[in-house]
């Protein structure tokens, strides 16, 4: 872990590590029960992924050990017509609404780790980073994201990293069902 350092990347600059965010996403990614699913599929993901790179204030952060991306987390300001948005706003209080509508919610879009480096602590600092980059850069107070319930590891991290759901999604037509959830975001 003392080898390990985090990598911000804004705007532009994210493009410099968009194949090695590709490659990691691939290999999480390529084994089962999403191996052979279209909606994570490397075309898929590479069309996503650049997409998400052109969102307004777009962030991502890179873990490194020495030269190799061993976890990323990428996202932007949450935008009021996102899809899954809309499908969770009747849902949500007041006030959170009222959040994504001052653009005061951070979209935590994707976060993982390689395989070799989960349970060692990657996961959470690329979170707790990137949450505090949000705060600091565009004083955002509510993080929210999406996670396939059946991913245990994941989605028992963000209930124990203080994360609500606050309803379920689908992404697309040919997604899985995501719980949709959010957490304020410490000052």
């Amino acid at each position: 872990m003392a080898d390990d350092t985090l990598q911000l990347y804004t705007g532009g600059q994210a493009r410099e590590v968009f194949e090695d965010v590709l490659a990691a996403y691939v290999e999480v990614y390529s084994v089962p029960p999403y191996a052979g699913d279209p909606f994570f599929s490397p075309e898929t993901a590479r069309a996503r992924i650049d997409l998400a790179m052109d969102a307004p204030e777009f962030q991502v952060i890179t873990a490194h050990n020495r030269h190799d991306v061993i976890g990323f987390v990428y996202g932007a300001t949450l935008p009021v017509d996102a899809p899954w948005w809309s499908q969770v706003s009747g849902q949500s209080d007041t006030l959170l609404r009222q959040d994504v509508e001052a653009g005061r919610v951070a979209w935590l879009r994707e976060l993982l780790v390689r395989d070799a480096w989960r349970g060692t602590g990657v996961g959470r600092r690329l979170h707790d980073e990137w949450v505090a980059q949000r705060s600091l850069d565009f004083g955002q107070q509510w993080s929210a994201l999406t996670c396939i319930p059946d991913n245990e590891p994941a989605h028992d991290a963000y209930l124990r990293w203080g994360y609500e759901i606050i309803g379920q999604i689908k992404h697309a037509s040919e997604s899985p069902i995501y719980d949709a959830m959010t957490r304020p975001i410490p000052r």
